[in-house]
C-alpha cells in the first residue's frame, strides 16, 4: 500500500506541475517553445531530466549489472555526444530556429521539400525513441502495483497526453526541471547507501525490502555420474530430461542441463490443502498435487539443474529457475503453476572475496568498491538464461548463474566481445568490433540530433543561455552517469536482478533497502518517463503541425490550426507510443535507444553539420540526405539479427549482419549529401 501511495503522490505532483505552468502556454509561441522565455539554469535541469531516460536510470543500470563495465560504455556514449551539442549545434541552432529543427535547416534555402523531409525525420525518430520510454513505464509499473505491463504502458500513455495536449512546452519543460531535479538527487541517495552497505559474501538484503522475503540461496548438491548421467545427492530424486548447449562453431557441449523431478516435503493446513516451499516461496497445493514417500507427504517438483564439472573440482549439480509453457495448459514456473504467489526469483550475488576481506568488507568509499569487484578473487554470479523446445514440444527458458572472476566482470568483453570465440570465423572478430564502433559512433553523434533536444534549444531568449544550457545539463548528465555505475553493480552486489528483464535493477536495488525507497525511485523513474515521452511528443506535434501540415495543405495555416493540430497530433502520437510500447516488451530500453540514436544521426546531423559549416549545401542535397539517411537507418535495423529474432527467425541468418546500423547508415548519409549538392549546385550556377 505505501508504493501505491507514494506512487500516485509523484504522478499528482507532476500533473500539478503541469496544470500550473500550463497557464503560461497561450498563443503559438507559449505552445511550442515556451515564448522563449525559459532561464537557461532551469533548461539546462530540464536538458538532463528529458534527456535522462529510463535508457539511462533504467537501462545502463541493468546492463552494468549484466555484463559489468561493458554496461557503462553506453554512458559514456550518451554523455560524449554532448560534446559535439556544446561545441557545434548549441549556439547555432538558437540563432538559426524559430520554433522547430526544420526551421534551423531552411533558413537559407525557404524549399518546403526541406521541411517535409525535416518533419518526417522527427516523427521518426521520435517514434523509435518513444518505443523503449514506453517499455520501461509497463517494467516499472508491473512489480509496484502489481497490474499487468500493458497497464503500465496505458498509463503512461494517458498521463502524457494530458500533459502535452494541455499545457506544450511551458508544462513539459517544468516537468522535465522537476524530474532532472529528483533524478539527481535520489541517484546520489541511492550510490550513499550501497557504499555504506559494502559487499558481503553472507548477508544478503531481503529481496522485498523490509516487508518482504528472504533473498535465496541457490542450492548445489554433489552428484556422481553414472553412464554419462548425474545421480543427484537428493534423496527420492531422479534425472528425467537433459538439454544441452553447444558452441555455434566447434559443436562441443559448453553447458549441459538436466531436468530433475525431486519431492519436496508438504505441511498440511488446518483450513485444508497443504504448504511446500518451492525456491524458498510458501505454495499452496490441493490433496491431488500431493504423494506419499515413506509415509509423509510430498509433493513431486521437476526443475532444471546445470551441471558444474569444471577442472579440478569435484562435479555438482547447481539449481537454476526457469519458465515452462505447456501448450494448452498455461506456464510452470521452477516447476509448479504460475501465480501471483509463485513468480521467478531474484538473482545474483557476490560469492567470494579477496581474502583479507574475509567474506565482508563493511562500508566502502567509490573508488574501494570498484577495485574489490575488479579483483581476480572477487566472484561474481551473472544472470544468464537459455532457452529451447523439449521433444514434448513444451517451450522452456532456464535461467542460472554463471560464476565470473572480477577481473572478467570489470573489464571490457562481456557484452561485446573483442576477441572471437575458438572455432570462430575470422571475420566474426572483425564483426563483433564494427557492431561496438557502430554503436559509439551512433550514441556520439546522434545526441545533438535528437529532436526533444534540438527543440529545447527554443526555450531559451539568446544562443548564450542555450550554451550556458547546455554547461548545465553536460554538468547534471555527468554526474548521473557516474552515479550508474554504483547502481549497477550495488545491483549484482545485492542480489536485486530480475532474471527476465534488467531494465528493473535499480528499482530492485532500492526495494533492498525498504518498501518506502522502492515506491519513491520507481516513482521518479516512472515521472522519468513522463519527461521524456513528453519531450518527444512535443517534438512531434510541432514536426506534424507546423512543417508538414502547411506543406501538404498547400496554403498558410493560422496559429489557432497550428496549435490545435499539435495538441491532436500529442493524442496520436501517444496512442502509437502505447501501441508499440506493449509489443517490444522484455528488450534492454538501453539497447533500443541505441537504435534512435542511429537513426538520428544518421537522418538529421549530416545536413545540420554540413548546412551549418559548408557553402555548398544545396536543398536538394538536405532533402536527399534525410531522406536516405531514414530509409538506410531503418531498413537495417529491420533486417538486423535482433529483429531477425523478433520476428521467429534463426538470428545468424539474418541480412545484416550487426546490430548497429550507424557504421554505414551515417557516412551514407553525409556521402548522399556532399554527392547531391555537388550536382544540384552545378546546375544552378549553370542556369544562372
Amino acid at each position: 500500500m505505501m508504493a501505491i501511495i507514494v506512487f500516485v503522490l509523484f504522478v499528482g505532483l507532476v500533473l500539478a506541475v503541469s496544470t500550473y505552468t500550463s497557464r503560461r502556454a497561450a498563443g503559438v509561441g507559449g505552445y511550442f517553445v515556451a515564448n522563449n522565455s525559459v532561464h537557461w539554469g532551469v533548461n539546462g535541469i530540464a536538458f538532463a531530466g528529458g534527456y535522462l531516460s529510463v535508457a539511462s536510470f533504467l537501462g545502463i543500470a541493468g546492463l552494468i549489472a549484466f555484463f559489468g563495465y561493458d554496461g557503462f560504455l553506453y554512458s559514456i556514449g550518451f554523455l560524449a555526444g554532448w560534446i559535439v551539442a556544446l561545441f557545434v549545434i548549441a549556439e547555432p541552432m538558437k540563432r538559426m530556429g524559430t520554433f522547430t529543427f526544420s526551421d534551423a535547416l531552411n533558413r537559407n534555402f525557404s524549399h518546403p521539400g526541406i521541411q517535409l523531409a525535416a518533419g518526417l525525420s522527427v516523427l521518426v525518430v521520435s517514434l523509435f525513441y518513444l518505443v523503449p520510454q514506453m517499455v520501461g513505464a509497463g517494467v516499472l509499473v508491473e512489480p509496484l502495483l502489481g497490474i499487468p505491463h500493458y497497464w503500465g504502458v496505458i498509463i503512461v500513455g494517458s498521463v502524457v497526453i494530458v500533459i502535452v495536449a494541455g499545457g506544450g512546452m511551458t508544462s513539459t519543460t517544468y516537468v522535465q526541471f522537476f524530474n532532472g531535479g529528483l533524478l539527481l538527487s535520489f541517484a546520489f541517495i541511492l550510490t550513499v547507501l550501497v557504499l555504506f552497505r559494502g559487499v558481503s559474501t553472507a548477508d544478503r538484503p531481503l529481496e522485498e525490502g523490509a516487508a518482504g522475503l528472504e533473498s535465496y540461496r541457490y542450492e548445489r548438491v554433489a552428484v556422481v555420474m553414472s553412464g554419462g548421467t548425474p545421480r543427484p545427492d537428493i534423496p527420492g530424486a531422479t534425472v528425467t530430461g537433459r538439454h544441452a548447449v553447444r558452441d555455434v562453431y566447434t559443436g562441443e557441449e559448453t553447458l549441459v542441463l538436466y531436468r530433475v523431478a525431486r519431492p519436496v516435503p508438504a505441511t498440511s493446513l488446518p483450513e485444508g490443502g497443504y504448504t511446500a516451499s518451492i525456491k524458498g516461496r510458501a505454495l499452496r497445493f490441493d490433496a491431488t498435487a500431493v504423494e506419499r514417500l515413506a509415509g509423509d507427504p510430498v509433493v513431486m517438483i521437476q526443475d532444471w539443474w546445470w551441471l558444474d564439472d569444471r577442472p579440478g573440482q569435484a562435479p555438482a549439480l547447481v539449481e537454476a529457475q526457469s519458465r515452462t509453457v505447456i501448450p494448452g495448459r498455461g506456464s510452470l514456473v521452477n516447476g509448479a503453476p504460475e501465480s501471483l504467489a509463485n513468480r521467478l526469483r531474484q538473482m545474483g550475488a557476490v560469492t567470494e572475496l579477496p581474502g583479507e576481506y574475509e567474506g565482508r568488507t563493511g562500508s566502502v568509499g567509490p573508488l574501494r568498491l570498484l577495485s574489490i569487484l575488479s579483483d581476480r578473487e572477487t566472484v561474481v554470479q551473472r544472470p544468464k538464461q537459455v532457452s529451447f523446445v523439449t521433444d514434448a514440444g513444451e517451450s522452456v527458458t532456464v535461467h542460472y548463474e554463471e560464476p565470473t572472476g572480477g577481473d572478467v566482470f570489470m573489464r571490457p568483453g562481456l557484452m561485446f566481445p573483442l576477441e572471437a570465440r575458438e572455432g570462430a570465423p575470422g571475420m566474426t572478430t572483425l564483426l563483433y568490433r564494427l557492431n561496438f564502433i557502430s554503436l559509439m559512433l551512433a550514441l556520439f553523434l546522434g545526441t545533438s540530433a535528437l529532436p526533444h533536444i534540438l527543440i529545447r534549444y527554443y526555450t531559451v531568449p539568446s544562443a548564450e543561455a542555450a550554451r550556458k544550457s547546455t554547461i548545465v545539463a553536460i554538468a547534471g548528465i555527468g554526474l548521473f552517469y557516474i552515479l550508474t555505475m554504483y547502481l549497477g553493480v550495488g545491483s549484482v552486489v545485492a542480489g536485486a536482478l530480475n532474471p527476465e528483464s534488467n531494465n528493473m535493477s535499480a528499482p530492485l536495488l532500492a526495494r533492498s533497502f525498504g518498501e518506502v525507497l522502492f515506491a519513491m525511485i520507481s516513482g521518479i523513474a516512472f515521472t522519468t518517463v513522463l519527461a521524456t515521452v513528453s519531450g518527444l511528443i512535443m517534438a512531434a506535434s510541432g514536426a506534424v503541425a507546423h512543417d508538414l501540415m502547411g506543406n501538404l495543405l498547400r496554403r498558410e495555416v493560422s496559429d489557432t490550426a497550428k496549435v490545435l493540430a499539435g495538441r491532436v497530433v500529442a493524442v496520436v502520437v501517444g496512442l502509437i507510443g502505447i501501441v508499440l510500447g506493449i509489443l517490444f516488451r522484455g528488450m534492454n530500453v538501453s539497447f533500443l535507444v541505441g537504435w534512435a540514436f542511429a537513426v538520428a544521426a544518421s537522418a538529421n546531423l549530416p545536413a545540420l553539420v554540413l548546412m551549418l559549416f559548408w557553402k555548398k549545401t544545396t536543398a536538394q542535397g538536405i532533402i536527399a540526405s534525410i531522406l536516405v539517411g531514414i530509409v538506410a537507418s531503418v531498413v537495417l535495423i529491420m533486417l538486423s539479427p535482433d529483429m531477425w529474432g523478433q520476428y521467429g527467425f534463426d538470428p545468424a541468418t539474418a541480412p545484416m549482419p550487426l546490430n548497429q546500423p550507424g557504421i554505414f547508415s551515417i557516412p551514407l548519409s553525409f556521402i548522399v549529401l556532399v554527392t547531391v549538392s555537388l550536382a544540384t549546385g552545378k546546375k544552378e550556377i549553370a542556369s544562372a
